[in-house]
């Protein structure tokens, strides 16, 4: 049910911003997600669908772009792609990273008519 009060939060956002573009209708909306964001597409569009109905979004297309994860070594300052689970530095071997990049989910962009 996570997708579902976040799902509610994408409509309220860009309905709002249609309005305030003096929008008709929402065709596209574009949603940027990270890899930890644990967020699954196929149930965001399953409750978009059902609660845009009636809104200037029914029928809109959500695209959805996935972001990887991206570390970078606080001993080092490095920055990779871990290829899995571990997330050791490969350039100094130290398991102390931050997350850069794989937590986001936002709405990149709306296109509207």
């Amino acid at each position: 049910m996570h997708e579902l009060s976040v799902t509610e939060s994408i409509l309220d956002i860009v309905c709002r911003h249609a309005d305030q573009a003096q929008a008709n209708r929402i065709t596209r909306i574009h949603l940027v997600i990270g890899e930890l964001s644990s967020i699954v597409d196929d149930s965001v569009q399953f409750y978009f669908d059902y609660l845009a109905k009636d809104s200037k979004a029914a029928g809109a297309e959500l695209v959805f772009k996935r972001l990887g994860i991206t570390l970078r070594c606080e001993n080092c300052q490095h920055q990779w792609e871990p290829p899995s689970a571990d997330w050791t530095c490969p350039s100094c071997g130290i398991a102390r990273a931050r997350v850069e990049t794989g937590r986001e989910f936002y709405v990149e962009s709306i296109e509207v008519t």
